[in-house]
C-alpha cells in the first residue's frame, strides 16, 4: 500500500465522520467542529493524512516525513485502535454510515498506516529519546479534553468524564493510558531498531 492510498483512506473517513457529526449537531457547525477535533481519534487520523500526503508529494525532507514524526503517528494511531477495541467498542453499536466511518477510523486506517510504516518506511532511524518527544502531544490533548469538558459539560471519552467518575478515577485512568503510550512507544522503537533498514517509501 502506498502513502497516497493511506492518505486517501484517512481523508475519506474523516470527511464522512465530519458530515455525520454536522448532520446530528444540535448547536451549529462551529461548536460541532470544535467537538469533532476534540476526539483523539480524529487527531490521530488527521496526522495520518498529513504524514502520508507529505510523503505522497515526495517531500521526504519535510518535518512530517522524518522518522521521528512518522513513528509518532504510528504510535498515536495504534493507540486509537487499541483503546477502541479494548475499552470503547462494547459501549455502542453504530449502524449504517456511522458504522462505516467508525470502522474506517478505528480499524482500517490504523491497520493501513501501521502496515505501511512497518513495510515502506526506512527503519533503524529511531532512538529511545524519541519517546520523550512523543508524549507531550497526548498529554496536551488530555489537558485540553479535561479543560473543555469542565466548561462544555461533555467529555469525548467516558473514562475521562470527571462529572461521572470524579477527578481521582479520571487521573488514575489517565495514568493507565499514559503507561500504555509508553509501552507501545517502547515497543515501536524496539521493533524499528530490529527491522530491516531499507524501506520503500513510495509516493502515489
Amino acid at each position: 500500500m502506498t502513502a497516497g492510498l493511506v492518505a486517501g483512506l484517512a481523508c475519506g473517513a474523516l470527511v464522512l465522520q465530519y458530515v455525520l457529526l454536522l448532520r446530528a449537531a444540535p448547536d451549529g457547525a462551529a461548536l460541532a467542529t470544535i467537538r469533532f477535533f476534540s476526539y483523539f481519534t480524529i487527531l490521530g487520523n488527521t496526522l495520518v493524512a498529513l504524514a502520508c500526503i507529505t510523503v505522497a508529494h515526495g517531500r521526504d525532507m519535510a518535518w512530517m516525513a522524518r522518522p521521528r514524526a512518522l513513528g509518532a503517528v504510528a504510535l498515536y494511531i495504534a493507540i486509537v485502535g487499541f483503546v477502541y477495541v479494548t475499552v470503547l467498542r462494547p459501549l455502542w453499536q453504530p449502524q449504517g454510515a456511522q458504522w462505516l466511518a467508525d470502522a474506517a477510523l478505528h480499524y482500517a486506517v490504523p491497520l493501513a498506516y501501521v502496515g505501511w510504516w512497518a513495510w515502506a518506511v526506512p527503519h533503524r532511524r529511531l532512538s529511545w529519546t524519541d519517546l520523550a518527544w512523543w508524549l507531550p502531544f497526548p498529554l496536551a490533548y488530555l489537558a485540553w479534553a479535561l479543560w473543555r469538558g469542565s466548561w462544555a459539560g461533555e467529555y469525548p471519552y467516558p473514562f475521562i468524564d470527571v462529572g461521572a467518575l470524579g477527578i481521582g478515577t479520571v487521573l488514575r485512568n489517565a495514568l493507565s493510558v499514559t503507561a500504555v503510550f509508553i509501552a507501545f512507544g517502547a515497543l515501536l522503537v524496539w521493533l524499528d531498531r530490529r527491522w530491516p533498514q531499507r524501506g520503500n517509501m513510495r509516493p502515489g
